[in-house]
């Protein structure tokens, strides 16, 4: 098949351009090309140099193109999705959205979510827009026939670390632990999270490309291992080489009204156990099964960061955040009389 990919180097995406290489797909990566492909281990694809937000010239970029499928893993508001449409209606027989997990229903009314739990957030405008672009999405396809399939990751990693507090794109949450300075983590710490590897997540959405029985439909790919947060830290720990991390455990809305940046991903996601119901994707994609664990993934990740000294960067900011909250909570509950 004749596959393009628009972004094509992120976190997820990359793993699935190696994968849909690997499975012997034409395919074709449209970035900017600010930075080689083989930098992502990415071989063997044809290169489309555009930016995806000058419709004008990414039309002339594609030129007589048509593709049995179009993923964009870079689009986040609606103007993005009907961009999208008028680019590629008539140009290919699917487009796949990459949605969000975080779209789901925010405070949960079941604990097991399936792709049929509402989509509400209110707390992350993030998510909010991933929901509206959803809305574009289905609307196209209803009333144009565009041929949509929408795709819902959750928290998925390879070359970033996914705590809820600290980490991500920076080796601030390491050095950290490293150090033997406290980490902050929302809640007590007990609540359930899934956290999936980008090359697991990939063949679930390599198995959709193409396949005409997923237009209009939508899918979460999600790893079946279930962690609480302590669990994750402690295993970023033991890859990092420390002892027993140091916790201190805030409440989320206690973190959100101090840095009101993290409302969106601590009330709008991460403050609330998550426990996904993939049995869709594993009926569409027989035989998918996550099988990277998180201890095992975080290594690699690790791994990836301290390969190049320049990914390893420590941001002074999120110390002092960190610090502050810490300092400031633990001000706060030595002040409470006990009951």
């Amino acid at each position: 098949m004749k596959i393009l990919f628009i972004g094509g180097s992120g976190n997820i995406s990359a793993a699935c351009v190696r994968l849909a290489v690997q499975q012997q797909h034409d395919v074709y990566v449209l970035n900017r090309g600010s930075r080689p492909l083989s930098d992502f281990g990415i071989e063997g694809v044809s290169s489309l140099i555009g930016d995806i937000h000058d419709e004008a010239s990414v039309r002339t970029v594609l030129g007589d193109h048509h593709f049995d499928t179009v993923a964009n893993f870079i689009a986040f508001t609606p103007a993005d999705v009907e961009r999208d449409i008028r680019l590629f209606q008539g140009r290919c027989g699917q487009y796949i959205f990459i949605s969000s997990a975080s779209a789901y229903q925010k405070p949960l009314v079941q604990p097991v979510i399936t792709e049929s739990t509402p989509l509400k957030n209110p707390y992350w405008e993030y998510s909010r827009n991933k929901i509206a672009c959803e809305d574009t999405c289905m609307k196209a396809y209803r009333e144009e026939d565009f041929p949509v399939t929408i795709v819902r990751p959750s928290l998925t990693y390879e070359t970033v670390i996914p705590v809820a507090i600290g980490g991500w794109n920076d080796y601030t949450i390491v050095e950290r632990m490293r150090q033997g300075r406290p980490v902050l983590v929302h809640g007590d710490g007990s609540s359930l999270w899934t956290i999936t590897h980008s090359k697991d997540f990939a063949k679930g959405f390599v198995g959709l490309l193409g396949n005409q029985q997923v237009l209009g439909e939508a899918f979460h790919i999600t790893s079946d291992e279930l962690l609480t947060w302590n669990q994750i830290y402690d295993a970023v720990g033991i890859a990092a080489g420390v002892g027993p991390v140091v916790k201190v455990h805030v409440p989320s809305a206690f973190i959100a009204k101090m840095v009101n940046t993290m409302e969106g991903s601590l009330l709008g996601d991460k403050a609330v156990s998550t426990i996904f119901d993939n049995s869709k994707i594993k009926r569409v994609v027989p035989g998918y099964k996550a099988e990277i664990s998180f201890q095992e993934g975080i290594r690699d990740t690790l791994a990836w960061f301290e390969a190049d000294p320049k990914r390893q960067s420590i941001s002074e900011g999120c110390h002092h955040m960190m610090d502050a909250v810490i300092g400031k909570y633990l001000s706060v509950f030595d002040t409470l009389q006990p009951l």
